[in-house]
């Protein structure tokens, strides 16, 4: 089956950009991978309207991306703070990949704003794409093919009938 034969309708970077693909949504994911759990405290760092937070944050927490937990200062009402759940991890390489894709190639003459550190040993995390046996593949000897899910776009003849 060629590219073109494939019916796109179940394909996993639509399904994960319907999730994630708005940029505030990245940026909110960011805030929180980076320790900020409060609402105030992303409003503030990020900028963005209160409107438009608090419909991302209920969007993500309905994804099963951010879970809710209640804080409570002393004299204050009880309000949210926002945490990953272990989908949210699993998009961690996501974010990883932009900030690493921004740093090659968009980044300040400076250097790079930010870096990431594994906590275990301190190493600079970078993504990279293996295959199967191990070896690292340049994005230029990546493409794609059918797998397991794939459908194909139904003929002209078969709609017909």
């Amino acid at each position: 089956m060629e590219w073109r034969e494939l019916d796109l309708g179940n394909c996993s970077v639509a399904a994960t950009l319907s999730l994630v693909g708005e940029r505030w949504t990245l940026l909110i994911m960011r805030e929180v991978f980076a320790g900020l759990h409060r609402f105030d405290e992303i409003a503030d760092h990020l900028g963005v309207s209160r409107r438009v937070l608090s419909e991302r944050l209920r969007q993500l927490v309905e994804a099963g991306l951010l879970e809710r937990r209640s804080y409570q200062e002393a004299g204050q009402r009880s309000r949210p703070e926002y945490h990953l759940t272990s989908h949210a991890h699993d998009l961690q390489w996501v974010l990883a990949a932009l900030l690493q894709y921004g740093d090659a190639h968009l980044r300040d003459p400076a250097g790079a704003p930010v870096l990431l550190h594994h906590s275990g040993c301190g190493g600079q995390v970078h993504v990279e794409l293996r295959c199967s046996c191990g070896h690292e593949v340049p994005g230029s000897e990546v493409e794609p093919g059918p797998g397991p899910g794939a459908l194909r776009v139904p003929s002209e003849e078969a709609t017909l009938s």
